[in-house]
């Protein structure tokens, strides 16, 4: 293994115990993946934030990484989604004892080794046109989409990985770092009308349960869809976030990516007819009553803010509004200023929202004597909230 003179140093603990420590994880990654050489990156995107993704063990984890004065990130670093909006804490109604301050400690130690606190899971909606270069990004939804949709590269990372990118400011070199391996490995035919946003989402989860146990998919599954119409900003974003569900790290679509390589052979081809889509809304109906709705999984962009905000006036005009904010839209920092600044959030206020910014439906812990079943329009959420932290029963729409 050919190891850089610049991070054999930091192996050799020239730069601190911190860099030290992120160093000997990037090599020992690398030995496991069989990767040869490293590869300088260019941002890092590090998740496991939330108090109930890590817990304890997280909080001393990283206060004893950012004890060290000379443990700062190498490479410019964004960071995922907390686990409240600490300005609306008193709205969540989160029943766990020092949440806030657990919550704080965390972002704070993360602040303290150089990173940027976004606390947003979609580091490519930020106002740069087109991320480029080697990234090394730990959400899954925002690894497809760089992939999909700009010219960033990067593998899908763990939290602790991206974390030792950034702070060594090198990767190992493998997986989709290398060109041969960014193809695609199954054919998808899109033959059905696909206009809202919702569909999109729907198609995203739908091919990843379709993968068969003997199809040969080394870096996830990687699809070609054909038929598609044209996509704005939030269906493109709908598609690659629920594909991510079952790993795959990149897509391709006529009209809406680059090109894709040339494939003879596929492991699968697939169809995605109107019955498809209409059976997955029928599964996926509410079944009792609703307790909540969530939008904003991925955070919504202001474009889907602003779709929510119209529906909203136009039920206010007919006299409704939503009661006890029963209705949860959860958006990035950078996106809630931009919606404040144009009058979307008094809008989706005064129609009965609660629009929380800094955290995702995912890492939220809902009080469950208020909330047993919620409703969304992503099946990200669905998937992670019935699967994951939450064990929530969700519903699409």
């Amino acid at each position: 293994m050919d190891v850089p003179e610049e991070l054999a140093s930091m192996l050799d603990g020239d730069h601190g115990p911190t860099k030290q420590k992120a160093a000997r994880l990037v090599v020992d990654l690398a030995s496991t993946a069989g990767a040869k050489e490293f590869i300088r990156a260019s941002h890092a995107h590090v998740s496991g934030v939330s108090v109930i993704t890590g817990g304890h063990g997280l909080r001393r984890f990283l206060a004893d990484l950012s004890g060290d004065p000379n443990g700062k990130v190498a490479i410019p670093t964004t960071l995922n989604s907390a686990g409240c909006d600490h300005e609306k804490m008193e709205e969540m109604d989160i029943d766990y004892p020092g949440f806030l301050e657990q919550q704080f400690e965390i972002v704070h130690s993360y602040s303290e080794l150089g990173i940027d606190a976004t606390l947003s899971c979609t580091p490519y909606d930020r106002g740069i046109d087109d991320e480029e270069g080697i990234g090394s990004w730990a959400e899954s939804n925002a690894v497809c989409f760089s992939n999909s949709y700009t010219s960033l590269v990067t593998n899908r990372e763990s939290g602790l990985s991206a974390l030792a990118t950034a702070l060594t400011g090198w990767a190992p070199r493998w997986g989709l770092h290398i060109e041969k391996n960014r193809v695609p490995n199954i054919l998808v035919y899109v033959e059905c009308e696909m206009d809202e946003m919702t569909d999109w989402s729907i198609l995203g989860d739908w091919i990843g349960k379709q993968i068969k146990p003997e199809w040969k998919l080394p870096w996830g599954p990687m699809p070609v869809i054909k038929g598609l119409p044209h996509a704005s900003f939030e269906m493109k974003k709908a598609l690659t976030a629920a594909a991510a569900n079952y790993g795959c790290p990149m897509l391709w679509a006529d009209g809406l990516t680059k090109d894709a390589p040339d494939v003879k052979n596929f492991q699968g081809t697939l169809h995605f007819k109107q019955s498809d889509l209409t059976e997955r809304y029928r599964d996926l109906s509410p079944k009792g009553i609703v307790d909540l709705v969530v939008i904003g999984c991925p955070q919504a962009s202001v474009g889907e803010a602003r779709m929510t905000a119209a529906f909203m006036r136009s039920r206010m005009e007919l006299g409704e509004r939503i009661p006890n904010q029963r209705l949860w839209v959860f958006v990035s920092s950078h996106n809630y200023d931009l919606i404040e600044a144009d009058g979307t959030l008094d809008i989706l206020e005064e129609g009965g929202a609660l629009v929380l910014k800094d955290t995702c439906p995912e890492v939220t812990p809902y009080n469950r004597a208020n909330y047993n079943h919620l409703l969304t329009n992503s099946l990200k959420a669905e998937h992670y909230l019935t699967s994951g932290l939450n064990k929530m029963p969700t519903s699409v729409a």
